[in-house]
């Protein structure tokens, strides 16, 4: 009796283990990793939601963008299966759809097998902006015509715990015009950038803008002056997935 009991216990484990992922597909936050080189340091950046991927690239010290890319992905095992709707190399690549293995060791993420560069995860900094939206027209609101997600060009802004990144490109033809990220802060209806990297500019990497912000249903209304110190009044809409 007590060995069938045993049995049944050992079968009941090997059902609970079989059932059970061998692969956890990877929590939604910030993950960073870096590589120290002779001139300064090269960082890597992974934004990552439920179904949307963006991983970029850049030099610290002297501060240089290298790349990005992003897109809709689906977890298969211990890969990620990445549609792109931008690939900043693309006219060099081509590549449209991209392919990641991905584990992890002692709690950081390792993307296709190199342990040199771990990804740590940021802590969780819960804003009112967070989340991804697509800049839909110029303010004020007066009901005017508004570039939606059907449109294949494009500017994407992917907030997440403390961090930014837009992109502007278009699906279409995979063009891409260009990109800047960092951190960020919304709060008392302030909103403000601190820009990491800059695709159009590396110079301007360091530099600290403040905005003011409204959200108004599933819009955010962004006002205050540019970096030409020239007004500007922008709204951008909660990106509804629609693919």
């Amino acid at each position: 009796m007590k060995g069938s009991h045993r049995s049944a216990a050992l079968c009941l484990l090997g059902c609970l283990w079989a059932a059970q992922p061998l692969f956890a597909q990877p929590d939604p936050g910030v993950y960073l990793a870096t590589e120290k080189g002779e001139q300064g340091t090269r960082h890597f950046l992974l934004l990552v939601s439920d179904d949307y991927v963006i991983h970029s690239v850049y030099d610290s010290g002297p501060a240089h963008f290298i790349s990005t890319m992003g897109g809709y992905y689906q977890s298969d095992g211990d890969s990620l299966h990445i549609a792109l709707e931008f690939n900043s190399a693309f006219g060099e690549t081509g590549e449209r759809q991209h392919d990641v293995s991905y584990g992890f060791t002692e709690g950081n993420l390792i993307i296709n097998g190199n342990t040199d560069r771990p990804y740590s995860m940021e802590p969780t900094l819960s804003q009112p902006l967070d989340g991804q939206w697509l800049f839909a027209t110029r303010g004020p609101d007066t009901g005017q015509e508004r570039r939606g997600n059907e449109s294949p060009r494009k500017t994407l802004k992917f907030l997440k715990d403390g961090y930014f990144q837009w992109i502007a490109y278009n699906t279409e033809t995979m063009d891409f015009s260009g990109t800047g990220g960092g951190r960020y802060a919304a709060e008392n209806g302030t909103y403000t950038e601190v820009i990491q990297f800059f695709s159009r500019d590396d110079s301007r990497v360091g530099a600290e803008l403040s905005f003011q912000f409204e959200r108004k249903g599933n819009d955010w209304h962004h006002t205050g002056n540019n970096s030409r110190g020239e007004p500007m009044y922008e709204i951008w809409a909660i990106r509804i997935d629609k693919r």
